[in-house]
């Protein structure tokens, strides 16, 4: 097996780095194969355009004959630009990204061939898709799931093929995938939002969430990569020594960018531009091997469905350039691990960030009233928001080196925190004119100028206000977006209700004024959600202790971070805002407990594999290579050979020590998972992964470290820490 690793090391050796040619502006390319509105206005009459915007701005229906129309002209579109399929793009519960090709080629009953694709084929489709997860919505036999357009997101040409965004959908209706809910949690926020902005602006129509996400991920040699079997399997290292080169140093970090890795971000970055993705920043991330990437912030479904398609296009451009791309939230222990940090805000048609200050104090007020009910909402709901960042990948990552613990908290920094604590001390009832100019002037006014110098320095806080946003930092950096943005959305959507409800009671009943009543509200609510807020060091075993007194959750694995799906406060919540019903929730927990079981349930098998095919017989070949040194000394020396071979001899005790253990701890790893896969409840079945299983892995890890330490490089099996982190 050592042979693998040496020619795997040799073949990265000769690689080269592509030089990928810039042509003409970025501007100029940008939504080349992307059927968007400049499209439109060419492809489509008045009457049909007119309708497609009219489904984007307020969700209407667009009627058969006008989306006969829309697909012939995204047909006429698509062939000009040399496509010659089309399919549903969708995003069932896996995660990813799914679809069918089919051919616009048909036949007449005449057998005269001819290119077709209608309304019917645009509009929905019946793709078997009986085997995508659906936790228990419907049985396997049952295919009939259908996908349909999301006129939100624009059709796109990736390779010959035409994408349609689109929802997927049971035969009796419920969302089988991620982007239906996000819909709902887009349009339960849109409606709550509006109607607060509208204290403050009454021209406002519609509020838009936005996410901006930056992707995290580690490059690896491809051949390198190839020849470790738990990287190809897992996506991560489940054995390796560290490095005695790590990040230690700090010069990776937004150090030169290595040659072959910019042709790689060069050529990436041409193919993301053409889709419409709107890319802007590239880096080395801390960690050795380690990059990022991030666009300019977009309508949050959109930013959503531009992550995914980025993920795919990044893997195959990779491959093109020799590289394997890592999004495993912990590929290498020891170092950093990669996140996907979400930056989310609201903005309005009007062309105002709700979560950024403005030039007059009322404006800041509207920035108040949406800062505050975010704060309150997280507060309330910080163990969902937890569960929508939960995987058996992230586990491993939460809490360790930079990453955001598993406890939820708010960072705001300490110039905003004074200004809460400010408003905290409100009068009940109607405001005195002295402390309504004080309000205004010195407290509210003021905020623009606070804001300036108020940077966050704290990066490890899961929550922070960045200036004009609120960064979700846990999100795993191959979590789909649409999971904690639909979270948020739908948290934030139910706040604002409820905020809305009581500041109009304090109008009609209590006779305050609408800035008075704001502020009497806004009052309670930075009172009852300050146990969230926190400016101190998001992993340290203080504020673990400290969290605890504030009643916050720390579930720090999966199966104890789902549990909230099914409580009676997340099934009310989903049903009030209509984002999802009891059965959608819990199918949902349902297929998130199956997959982590599923993860856990690979890489066990892994790991004995692993232990049995590679590291054992690489121990029992360098133990014979020792006896025979010692019985050559023997033979030369005599009884003299024991002072000389002392070495070797401790060398092969502890070799054996280590190889019983490591065969107990295997053979007890794959007993106890035996026992797990009898267990049919899911959630029992987790836990047993989880508290019976996943222990093994880090004493299994700790035998196979020691032993890659004892032997002989050239026998070592397995492509080590420093030849996958610092080969480039």
């Amino acid at each position: 097996m050592s042979k693998i690793r040496f020619e795997a090391i040799s073949e990265s050796a000769k690689r080269e780095s592509k030089t990928i040619e810039e042509s003409g502006r970025r501007s100029e390319l940008f939504c080349a194969n992307v059927f968007n509105e400049h499209k439109m206005l060419q492809y489509l009459t008045k009457d049909a355009l007119e309708s497609v915007q009219g489904a984007i701005f307020s969700g209407t229906k667009i009627d058969r004959k006008i989306a006969d129309q829309v697909a012939e002209a995204m047909k006429a579109w698509a062939i000009s630009m040399g496509a010659t399929h089309y399919t549903h793009w969708f995003q069932p519960l896996t995660g990813s990204t799914a679809e069918k090709h089919d051919a616009f080629f048909d036949l007449l009953p005449d057998g005269t061939a001819l290119e077709k694709f209608g309304g019917g084929q645009l509009v929905q489709q019946e793709p078997d898709a009986s085997s995508f997860p659906s936790g228990g919505i419907r049985n396997t036999f049952e295919a009939r799931g259908y996908t349909a357009w999301d006129p939100t997101s624009p059709a796109f040409i990736y390779g010959t093929t035409l994408c349609i965004p689109t929802v997927f959908v049971s035969y009796t209706g419920e969302a089988l995938d991620n982007k239906a809910p996000l819909l709902r949690a887009l349009h339960a926020v849109d409606e709550a939002a509006t109607a607060v902005a509208k204290y403050f602006d009454k021209t406002v129509a519609k509020v838009n969430a936005t996410l901006g996400w930056e992707q995290e991920y580690f490059l690896i040699d491809k051949a390198l990569a190839h020849s470790r079997l738990d990287i190809v399997l897992t996506g991560r290292t489940l054995i390796g020594h560290t490095a005695a080169k790590g990040q230690q140093l700090d010069d990776h970090y937004f150090g030169v960018i290595p040659n072959r890795v910019l042709g790689f971000m060069s050529e990436l970055e041409q193919e993301c531009t053409k889709l419409g993705i709107p890319v802007k920043t590239r880096h080395n991330e801390v960690a050795p091997n380690q990059f990022e990437l991030a666009p300019v912030f977009e309508e949050a479904n959109l930013a959503i469905d531009h992550n995914l398609l980025l993920m795919d296009v990044m893997e195959k451009v990779a491959d093109k350039h020799g590289f394997k791309v890592l999004f495993h939230e912990k590929p290498f222990a020891d170092i950093n691990g990669s996140g996907k940090h979400n930056n989310w805000s609201l903005a309005t048609d009007t062309g105002v960030n709700l979560l950024s200050p403005g030039s007059t104090p009322m404006k800041n007020l509207q920035f108040l009233t949406f800062f505050v009910n975010t704060i309150k909402a997280v507060d309330t709901y910080e163990e969902l928001l937890r569960s929508s960042i939960a995987s058996a990948s992230n586990d491993h990552r939460l809490g360790a080196n930079e990453a955001p613990p598993a406890i939820f908290s708010i960072f705001v920094g300490s110039q905003l925190s004074r200004v809460l604590d400010e408003l905290e001390g409100v009068s009940q009832g109607k405001l005195s004119p002295e402390e309504k100019t004080e309000l205004k002037l010195n407290v509210v006014g003021k905020i623009p100028e606070i804001l300036l110098d108020n940077t966050d320095r704290n990066r490890t806080s899961p929550f922070a206000f960045t200036g004009n946003k609120f960064e979700m930092r846990g999100v795993g950096s191959k979590t789909n977006c649409a999971k904690p943005m639909t979270i948020i959305n739908t948290i934030v959507a139910k706040q604002l209700r409820d905020f809305k409800k009581e500041v109009d009671a304090l109008v009609d009943k209590k006779s305050l004024k609408k800035d008075e009543a704001i502020f009497n509200v806004l009052r309670e609510y930075i009172k009852t959600s300050k146990r969230i807020r926190f400016d101190g060091d998001g992993y340290s075993e203080d504020w673990g202790k400290e969290a605890k007194r504030r009643k916050l959750s720390n579930n720090k694995t999966t199966p104890e971070a789902l549990k909230v799906l099914t409580k009676k406060e997340t099934l009310e919540l989903f049903k009030v805002t209509k984002v999802m019903s009891e059965v959608e929730v819990k199918a949902r927990q349902e297929v998130e407990l199956d997959t982590y079981i599923l993860h856990l349930q690979i890489e066990g098998r892994v790991l004995n594999e692993l232990v049995y095919n590679h590291i054992i017989p690489a121990a029992i070949e360098y133990q014979n290579k020792l006896m025979q040194n010692v019985i050559g000394l023997k033979d030369i020396y005599g009884a003299a050979h024991k002072k000389l071979a002392d070495g070797q001899l401790t060398i092969l005790e502890e070799i054996a020590e280590h190889m019983v253990s490591l065969k107990k701890l295997t053979d007890n790893m794959t007993d106890a998972r035996k026992k797990a896969n009898k267990l049919k409840e899911s959630a029992k079945k987790a836990n047993a992964y989880c508290e019976n299983v996943k222990p093994y892995f880090d004493e299994i890890r700790y035998h196979c470290d020691k032993l890659e330490q004892l032997i002989d490089n050239q026998l070592w099996p397995l492509t080590k820490y420093r030849e996958l982190l610092f080969i480039k």
